[in-house]
């Protein structure tokens, strides 16, 4: 196990495939940890250097007291790529992650290559995720977990899922409360739609067209926002890449590499 220490924090992080091929850093969703990746591992493994990370207050990573912000946890990203010896690199989030990769990508253009947003969003409802803190702080991951993973599959994809599914519902179980809350305050606090028009990185947009967290449409208003952004819909739930792994990383390898066209420009 690695870990990068950052202002007293520690950030668990490790690399997968070979050291001389292009780097890519993967960030998952809220209440994941990196295993959630498993299902498309292999695939990008051929192609790129993987590294993935536990996001602060989930997995290994220490869960600091106290609300997060997303510049905070793009910090823990970069301090990752540079234990890594990654000045430059492509970057892949779902939900959390997107969202932490939106906010890299236009503070830090100098660092992104490429960008793909998955199943993710520019803005949401402050209010929802008030109430979520407050709930978790009060009562656990528990009270959550079911209505989270009824979001994460489609019901067909859940009853079928297996070994996969079982692990990320222990995964999300065991996340600690005070470092999903603080990572609800990230998202809960973020401005991002400001931001979009200023990535400059080639970005491939992800939606999932079951996805009741990160609809179509607000994939679409992503693609939209972001300078000559290609938007693809898959079907699925929130987690795409479990659900079509093989589309899924087709389509990303294929874009990070640059040698296909993949999606609709614009969000169209």
């Amino acid at each position: 196990m690695a870990f990068v220490n950052r202002d007293g924090t520690r950030i668990h992080w490790r690399s997968d495939g070979r050291a001389e091929a292009p780097a890519l850093v993967l960030v998952g969703s809220l209440g994941s940890d990196h295993t959630m990746w498993s299902p498309v591992l292999d695939g990008l493994a051929q192609h790129f250097r993987v590294l993935r990370m536990d996001t602060r207050g989930h997995g290994a990573s220490d869960a600091p007291p106290g609300d997060y912000t997303l510049a905070e946890l793009a910090g823990d990203v970069l301090a990752v790529a540079e234990a890594a010896g990654a000045s430059r690199f492509h970057y892949a989030g779902v939900s959390l992650g997107g969202m932490i990769g939106m906010w890299l990508a236009a503070a830090r253009p100098e660092r992104v290559d490429r960008l793909v947003l998955s199943n993710t969003a520019a803005e949401v409802d402050p209010a929802r995720f008030a109430e979520r803190i407050a709930t978790v702080r009060s009562r656990g991951l528990v009270a959550v977990a079911d209505g989270v993973l009824e979001r994460w599959f489609t019901p067909a994809f859940a009853a079928r899922g297996g070994a996969h599914v079982q692990a990320v519902r222990r995964v999300l179980l065991g996340t600690r409360p005070e470092g999903y809350a603080g990572c609800c305050a990230a998202i809960r606090d973020m401005a991002l739609g400001p931001l979009l028009g200023r990535i400059s990185a080639p970005t491939l947009v992800i939606a999932g067209s079951h996805d009741a967290s990160t609809t179509p449409a607000q994939g679409r208003a992503i693609a939209a926002a972001i300078p000559h952004a290609r938007y693809l819909e898959l079907p699925g739930a929130h987690f795409t890449h479990s659900e079509q792994p093989g589309r899924w990383v087709d389509a990303v390898a294929g874009f990070l590499r640059g040698d296909v066209a993949v999606g609709a420009p614009g969000g169209s």
